[in-house]
């Protein structure tokens, strides 16, 4: 493939991956706790010198030509949405709390937590909570009643009595954040220090702007269609290149 079809592909394939994050983002604008994503530039294509040996920073032998951009989730926090629910909880800061499904670790935003019949604190899909010392119980479910949990994400009962520490992470590596589903993330990069707190009786709201995701939907539809005429242009210079070279 000729740089210039490189060049081109790449372009077209960053448009694509582009569409789908923002596709991806309106989707779930009304999701709580939904982390945006945010498609960047990424690795260049190998480039060498007239002696055969990459240049600085050149892509790897046997790293794919067309991978231009790279896929982050956005941090940054959500507006949040007062519930007045004790078991409505909502982070500040960069950091997840921590679940369990059918045996995996996963990462969460989403606050939105109840008691199940086994007495354990859950999520909106059953995903247990996991504190600091394993999964949060707080025994029958009316035992939520009178329930404060603090800023540092320390659980109280009614009569004063600690319940438990919710297991609270920052990721340090965000582009190690991988969706599973249901508004969690795979992550199996260094854990990192959380310095956030915890509010109690409210939701975050997903850090997706419709103004800014609209935006973007525009810009890149209309870098798409430019993309589709260079290829047109391209093809066409090729084509009219062949017949002189048959002319000859």
């Amino acid at each position: 493939m000729s740089d210039t079809l490189q060049a081109v592909a790449r372009a077209l394939a960053a448009d694509v991956q582009q569409l789908s994050a923002v596709g991806h983002n309106v989707a779930n604008i009304n999701t709580p706790g939904y982390r945006g994503v945010r498609v960047q530039p990424g690795v260049e294509p190998a480039r060498f010198d007239p002696t055969g040996a990459a240049q600085p920073g050149a892509m790897q032998i046997g790293a794919d030509p067309l991978a231009a951009t790279q896929t982050r989730i956005d941090q940054r926090d959500g507006t949040l949405m007062q519930t007045a629910r004790s078991l409505d909880l909502a982070l500040q800061g960069e950091g997840f709390f921590v679940v369990e499904r059918a045996g995996r670790t996963l990462l969460t935003r989403s606050g939105a937590f109840r008691v199940d019949a086994d007495g354990a604190l859950v999520n909106a899909v059953g995903d247990r909570v996991l504190g600091e010392s394993g999964p949060i119980l707080l025994g029958e479910p009316g035992a939520a009643a009178g329930l404060r949990v603090d800023a540092n994400g320390e659980l109280w009962s009614a009569d004063r009595r600690s319940l438990g520490r919710l297991d609270l992470v920052a990721a340090a590596d965000a582009g190690a954040l991988r969706p599973a589903g249901d508004g969690a993330y795979a992550y199996e990069g260094e854990r990192g220090e959380w310095r956030g707190r915890v509010v109690q009786g409210a939701l975050e709201s997903a850090n997706v702007d419709a103004a800014a995701e609209t935006l973007r939907l525009i810009e890149t539809t209309r870098h798409a269609e430019s993309v589709q005429r260079a290829i047109s242009i391209y093809d066409k210079a090729m084509d009219a290149g062949i017949n002189r070279i048959g002319d000859n």
